[in-house]
């Protein structure tokens, strides 16, 4: 009998040293996927914030471009334009309104140049043309104050929510909004006194003209008597619901009685307190909600402020300014309103200008050189020392600095803002089209 001889099958498996090893593989190739991803996931945040911080400051631009462009606008009786005659440069006839009403600032916002303050003229006591401080004003902030001094009711400088930002510039312009008021002609008439004064001026709205209500007079408001000539600014008060009657000198709310000028060229007629726009651009610091704080841009219209868009933390703006002599140069705000210190001759004035024509240089402004600082909104811990740096002109910054360079005017850390986000540069020059109105 044969012996048969069973053997086991052998069993393979694996040593400790190399199940070691093969986790030791895989932890590494694991890492190097999560590293990919995780440079991924950063780039794309990177690209993302940009990608908004680009639209956002597009949109700012776009919003102060559309203002800009409107300051010292009339309703069409802007000459615009220098002329030379004789030899010499000179600005052509300054076409201002014409001033009868008493109570002229009671009518506008934002007014930081009061009566008789030095070196403000008295209040007047006979017809003048609207004056050149009135037209346009800026202000040249840094991290504690402004040249010339902010209008009463813009925020204090600050790091707090609700308060301005510090290092960032403030102006203010007014224009004439011409898609409002009545068309005179057809059945909205002027009826003329004996002696070519207004009598009255009754009126008919045509169709796409707003109602003579409580949204578009109000008693008290001061209208506007203009066509493509002249303007005339006057008090009046509102009879029989549609005729509006000049107040008469003896009121004490007119300095004399609007001229019912024949011909006229599109004459019309506005509400001036609500037509006449006043725009204030400042930055307002607001909360993101994690403790943390940005600048916004508010746009501020008659008194009332919007906020335009946030992650704005430098408004700066440069006037060019066109003088008696024809040429034309760059200017601060503060510049502008005492003409450089006295150095620049203001160019020809309106008829009757007020004592010496203070501020005249606001009328002479040709085009306005806006810059704004964006920031990302959102820290991102992961950028490097190059994607944070960036370049701001106004500070001088030839090439890209860290936030907290000592080559900064002013640092994020003085406006209480996160050095960790990224910032870009907006600039955009604007050509003042309604220059010389």
């Amino acid at each position: 009998m044969k012996a048969v001889r069973m053997f086991r099958a052998g069993q393979a498996g694996l040593t400790l040293i190399e199940l070691m090893v093969a986790m030791v593989l895989g932890l590494i190739v694991a890492a190097g996927v999560i590293t990919v991803f995780l440079t991924t996931s950063s780039h794309n945040r990177v690209q993302t914030q940009l990608a908004h911080l680009q639209e956002d400051g597009r949109f700012a631009i776009t919003r102060l471009v559309s203002d800009l462009r409107m300051a010292n606008g009339q309703y069409c009786s802007n000459s615009g334009g220098v002329n030379n005659e004789g030899g010499g440069i000179y600005l052509s006839q300054l076409r201002a309104p014409m001033v009868q009403a008493d109570n002229l600032l009671g009518a506008l916002h934002d007014v930081s140049t009061p009566w008789g303050a030095d070196p403000y003229p008295a209040k007047p006591s006979e017809p003048y043309s609207f004056p050149s401080f009135l037209s346009m004003r800026g202000y040249q902030c840094g991290k504690t104050s402004c040249t010339p001094t902010v209008p009463d009711g813009l925020p204090s400088i600050g790091k707090n929510k609700g308060d301005r930002v510090a290092g960032s510039g403030v102006l203010t312009l007014r224009y004439l909004d011409s898609s409002g008021g009545w068309a005179l002609g057809g059945t909205s008439t002027m009826v003329p006194n004996g002696d070519g004064t207004v009598h009255h001026i009754a009126i008919s709205p045509a169709t796409g003209e707003p109602a003579i209500d409580n949204d578009h007079y109000k008693p008290g408001d001061l209208m506007m008597l203009a066509d493509c000539s002249n303007g005339q600014i006057f008090a009046a008060n509102l009879q029989d619901t549609n005729q509006f009657y000049p107040d008469a000198i003896d009121t004490g709310n007119n300095l004399a009685m609007p001229v019912a000028q024949q011909p006229l060229s599109a004459p019309r007629l506005f509400n001036f307190t609500r037509d006449f726009k006043t725009v204030t651009y400042f930055l307002r610091v607001v909360d993101l909600g994690d403790g943390r704080t940005t600048g916004a841009l508010v746009r501020r219209v008659n008194g009332e402020n919007s906020e335009i868009v946030r992650g704005v933390e430098r408004l700066d703006f440069l006037y060019g300014v066109e003088d008696a002599s024809g040429a034309t140069r760059f200017l601060t705000a503060d510049q502008v309103d005492d003409r450089a210190a006295g150095t620049i001759a203001c160019p020809p004035p309106a008829p009757n200008p007020l004592g010496d024509n203070y501020g005249c240089l606001w009328r002479a402004v040709k085009s306005i050189e806006v810059h704004l600082l964006m920031n990302g909104q959102q820290i991102n811990g992961v950028l490097t020392g190059n994607e944070m740096r960036y370049a701001y002109s106004i500070d001088g910054n030839t090439s890209p600095q860290l936030p907290d360079d000592a080559s900064r005017a002013v640092k994020p850390a003085d406006q209480g803002f996160d050095n960790r986000m990224l910032r870009r540069e907006f600039n955009a020059l604007v050509s003042v089209r309604n220059y010389n109105p």
